[in-house]
Protein backbone atom coordinates (compact mmCIF):
# COMPACT_ATOMS: atom_id res chain seq x y z
CA UNK A 1 0.00 0.00 0.00
CA UNK A 2 2.54 2.56 0.43
CA UNK A 3 3.69 1.77 -3.11
CA UNK A 4 0.20 2.68 -3.86
CA UNK A 5 0.25 6.32 -2.35
CA UNK A 6 3.71 7.00 -3.86
CA UNK A 7 2.12 6.41 -7.08
CA UNK A 8 -1.18 7.99 -5.98
CA UNK A 9 0.99 11.31 -5.37
CA UNK A 10 2.59 10.75 -8.66
CA UNK A 11 -0.01 11.04 -10.58
CA UNK A 12 -1.24 13.62 -8.75
CA UNK A 13 1.88 15.70 -9.35
CA UNK A 14 1.68 14.82 -13.18
CA UNK A 15 -2.27 15.28 -14.08
CA UNK A 16 -1.37 18.35 -16.10
CA UNK A 17 0.70 16.12 -18.86
CA UNK A 18 -0.25 12.37 -18.38
CA UNK A 19 -3.59 9.99 -17.59
CA UNK A 20 -2.45 7.38 -15.17
CA UNK A 21 -4.24 4.02 -14.80
CA UNK A 22 -4.07 1.40 -12.16
CA UNK A 23 -4.77 -2.49 -13.73
CA UNK A 24 -5.50 -4.62 -10.86
CA UNK A 25 -4.17 -8.10 -11.72
CA UNK A 26 -3.72 -11.71 -10.36
CA UNK A 27 -2.79 -11.81 -6.82
CA UNK A 28 0.36 -12.36 -6.32
CA UNK A 29 1.20 -13.79 -2.28
CA UNK A 30 -2.90 -15.06 -2.07
CA UNK A 31 -3.60 -16.22 1.07
CA UNK A 32 -4.62 -19.79 0.18
CA UNK A 33 -1.51 -20.00 -1.96
CA UNK A 34 1.71 -18.51 -1.78
CA UNK A 35 1.66 -16.35 1.50
CA UNK A 36 3.82 -13.29 2.02
CA UNK A 37 4.98 -12.88 5.79
CA UNK A 38 4.01 -9.14 5.66
CA UNK A 39 0.73 -8.89 3.63
CA UNK A 40 -1.47 -6.67 4.54
CA UNK A 41 -4.55 -8.42 3.11
CA UNK A 42 -6.11 -12.16 3.17
CA UNK A 43 -7.16 -12.21 0.02
CA UNK A 44 -7.34 -15.90 -1.47
CA UNK A 45 -6.18 -16.54 -5.09
CA UNK A 46 -9.29 -15.21 -7.44
CA UNK A 47 -12.09 -18.07 -9.02
CA UNK A 48 -13.99 -15.75 -10.79
CA UNK A 49 -13.89 -11.95 -11.80
CA UNK A 50 -16.35 -11.23 -9.00
CA UNK A 51 -13.17 -12.46 -6.48
CA UNK A 52 -10.76 -10.26 -8.39
CA UNK A 53 -13.40 -7.37 -8.36
CA UNK A 54 -13.73 -7.55 -4.54
CA UNK A 55 -9.59 -7.74 -4.19
CA UNK A 56 -9.36 -4.84 -6.60
CA UNK A 57 -11.93 -2.58 -3.86
CA UNK A 58 -8.64 -2.90 -1.47
CA UNK A 59 -6.42 -0.87 -4.06
CA UNK A 60 -9.22 1.98 -4.94
CA UNK A 61 -9.59 2.27 -1.53
CA UNK A 62 -5.83 3.04 -1.50
CA UNK A 63 -5.45 5.28 -4.41
CA UNK A 64 -9.30 6.46 -4.59
CA UNK A 65 -8.66 8.99 -7.43
CA UNK A 66 -6.83 6.95 -10.07
CA UNK A 67 -8.82 4.90 -12.44
CA UNK A 68 -8.93 1.67 -11.94
CA UNK A 69 -9.56 -1.36 -14.25
CA UNK A 70 -9.14 -4.98 -13.11
CA UNK A 71 -7.61 -7.93 -15.39
CA UNK A 72 -9.27 -10.37 -17.27
CA UNK A 73 -9.58 -14.20 -15.16
CA UNK A 74 -6.88 -15.17 -18.19
CA UNK A 75 -4.66 -12.42 -17.29
CA UNK A 76 -4.34 -11.04 -20.42
CA UNK A 77 -3.45 -8.05 -19.62
CA UNK A 78 -0.35 -8.97 -17.19
CA UNK A 79 0.60 -11.39 -20.16
CA UNK A 80 1.08 -8.87 -22.81
CA UNK A 81 2.84 -6.46 -19.97
CA UNK A 82 4.87 -8.67 -18.24
CA UNK A 83 3.29 -7.28 -15.04
CA UNK A 84 3.61 -10.46 -12.93
CA UNK A 85 3.55 -8.68 -9.83
CA UNK A 86 3.74 -4.92 -10.44
CA UNK A 87 4.58 -2.65 -13.12
CA UNK A 88 5.28 0.86 -14.55
CA UNK A 89 4.24 1.78 -17.82
CA UNK A 90 4.44 5.12 -20.00
CA UNK A 91 2.40 4.27 -23.08
CA UNK A 92 1.97 6.99 -25.86
CA UNK A 93 0.48 6.88 -28.65
CA UNK A 94 -0.22 3.05 -28.64
CA UNK A 95 3.50 3.09 -27.85
CA UNK A 96 5.54 1.66 -24.86
CA UNK A 97 7.88 4.96 -24.27
CA UNK A 98 8.75 3.55 -20.60
CA UNK A 99 8.71 0.00 -18.59
CA UNK A 100 9.77 -0.10 -15.54
CA UNK A 101 11.54 -3.70 -14.35
CA UNK A 102 9.32 -6.41 -12.69
CA UNK A 103 8.46 -5.91 -9.37
CA UNK A 104 8.92 -5.79 -6.76
CA UNK A 105 12.75 -4.93 -6.81
CA UNK A 106 12.33 -3.31 -10.46
CA UNK A 107 8.68 -1.22 -9.29
CA UNK A 108 10.66 2.45 -9.36
CA UNK A 109 8.49 5.08 -8.68
CA UNK A 110 11.42 7.15 -9.30
CA UNK A 111 12.46 6.21 -12.68
CA UNK A 112 9.16 6.61 -13.38
CA UNK A 113 9.52 10.32 -11.68
CA UNK A 114 12.73 11.08 -13.68
CA UNK A 115 10.79 10.16 -17.38
CA UNK A 116 7.95 12.45 -16.35
CA UNK A 117 10.03 15.30 -15.53
CA UNK A 118 12.36 14.93 -18.97
CA UNK A 119 8.83 14.71 -20.58
CA UNK A 120 7.16 17.94 -19.13
CA UNK A 121 10.46 20.14 -19.05
CA UNK A 122 10.35 19.04 -23.45
CA UNK A 123 6.64 19.78 -23.63
CA UNK A 124 7.67 23.32 -21.71
CA UNK A 125 10.75 24.00 -23.79
CA UNK A 126 10.27 26.31 -26.95
CA UNK A 127 10.68 24.88 -30.22
CA UNK A 128 13.26 26.67 -32.27
CA UNK A 129 11.99 26.65 -35.89
CA UNK A 130 14.42 27.62 -38.35
CA UNK A 131 13.10 29.33 -41.59
CA UNK A 132 15.23 29.72 -44.64
CA UNK A 133 14.11 32.72 -47.13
Amino acid sequence: MARLRSFQRLAAHFVDIADFLLVYIEEAHPSDGWVSSDAAYNIPKHQCLQDRLRAAQLMREGAPDCPLAVDTMDNASSAAYGAYFERLYIIQEEKVMYQGGRGPEGYKISELRSWLVQYKTRLQSPSTVVIQV
